[in-house]
């Protein structure tokens, strides 16, 4: 089936619906892809509560009530069968209304997230080209290629109907550029991330804030942070920018980073309700992200500086920041191999699993096998993966994570 006709079979099915149970996953490609639906359908005149989670599991989905699954699902094989899921991960789910890049032949880790299938399936219950900007949260925040794929059909869209404007400029997210380099976690900036000194001292040897030489402040920076960010990661500093005209919080990068951290940090609420167009807590969110990309940065010089790696283990304490570890720690030149970083939350050990660009493995595959033989769940991308295990099957999935990453 066509990403098309299968976008419409769920729309389709929404429709029918006088209330629909929204489940997102906490992330920006999670948020925004409910956001999306969640307009889409008090435009319908579709009731709904929207809820954020970490994940979800089919014991929880109530069969009287309709679900719609954004970001989530795809790896479910058990769901009631007439749950809706709209997804990009590896697709295990067989129901009816699933609406996945990959079931229609596209790579879902480079060219579509879950936000972009939500996009398209919003078009089929209404003129929704308005939620064009909210699409590019998701894609951003997944890192894939905003230039490739549906997902540049659905840019140029935006661009096309006057929604989003492009140019290029820094990546960092913040309210000034002073934030921009403290903040800056995408990738971590040894010297400025988390250090004001280091950081005003660059600023003002670039010409202070009232006559900064931004060309020499990054040039400066890079010279800093070169022998220990791979290349890859350097290009999310400066590259393309885009403008969202309809969002409460214009710049896409910022926009995606603050939902981020607002769902990661347990304030779902208020990431949806940007999303939704609210402005009224703004403020909030950007001390909630400032707080989280800091206790992020702190993570990284801790798991970086003491014993506790094994076998390409981090072991943490704070949940919360695991995924933002997980990716900054990929970026560093030492990390040529697959890595896992666990936290134990109440028993319950999370893992957020990265793998190098330039190696061979399906990450997502691995982990999902990894995590059933210690108890678990698990799944995701190529590159990008997590699982849930009970903490006391660690060393089980220690073991075998262990015998990936020698090989």
């Amino acid at each position: 089936m066509s990403l098309e006709a299968a976008a419409n079979l769920v729309a389709e099915q929404i429709k029918r619906q006088e209330y629909v149970e929204v489940v997102a996953h906490h992330d920006s490609d999670g948020i925004a892809t409910g956001s999306i639906l969640c307009y889409a359908m008090f435009r319908a005149g579709i009731h709904f509560r929207f809820r954020i989670r970490h994940e979800i599991t089919a014991a929880e989905i109530r069969r009287e009530n309709a679900y719609l699954l954004c970001d989530l699902g795809a790896g479910i094989e058990d769901l009631p069968k007439d749950t809706m899921v709209v997804d990009h991960h590896n697709p295990h789910f067989s129901g009816d209304y699933h609406v996945n890049p990959r079931l229609a032949g596209i790579d879902g880790d480079h060219e579509l997230s879950a936000s972009g299938v939500a996009y398209i399936v919003a078009q089929h219950l209404g003129d929704n080209r308005d939620l064009v900007g909210l699409a590019l949260l998701g894609l951003i925040g997944d890192g894939q290629q905003v230039l490739s794929g549906k997902n540049l059909e659905i840019l140029n869209e935006g661009v096309g109907n006057g929604i989003i404007t492009s140019n290029r400029g820094l990546l960092l997210p913040g309210r000034d550029m002073f934030e921009r380099w403290l903040m800056a976690i995408n990738p971590f900036l040894d010297g400025l991330s988390g250090n004001e000194t280091e950081v005003n001292a660059i600023i003002e040897q670039s010409g202070g804030k009232n006559a900064l030489k931004f060309d020499q402040l990054l040039s400066m920076a890079l010279l800093k942070i070169v022998p220990h960010v791979n290349i890859d990661c350097i290009d999310e500093i400066y590259g393309d920018t885009y403008v969202m005209e309809r969002e409460v919080i214009p710049d896409a990068h910022t926009f995606s980073s603050i939902i981020d951290a607002c769902g990661k940090s347990g304030h779902g609420d208020i990431a949806a309700s940007l999303c939704l167009r609210n402005s009224y807590d703004i403020d909030k969110a950007w001390e909630i992200t400032k707080a989280h990309r800091l206790k992020v940065i702190d993570a990284i010089r801790v798991a970086e500086t003491s014993a506790i790696r094994r076998d390409e283990v981090y072991e943490i304490e704070d949940a919360t920041v695991l995924g933002d570890l997980a990716d900054a720690l990929i970026c560093r030149t030492t990390n040529t191999t697959p890595i896992a970083v666990v936290a134990n939350d109440g028993g319950i050990c999370r893992i957020s699993a990265r793998c190098p660009q330039d190696i061979n493995l399906d990450l997502g595959l691995v982990i999902r096998e990894i995590a059933r033989s210690s108890g678990g769940v698990g799944g995701g991308h190529h590159n990008r993966a997590g699982a849930t295990i009970p903490c006391k099957q660690l060393e089980t999935f220690k073991k075998d994570w262990h015998k990936v990453v020698a090989a």
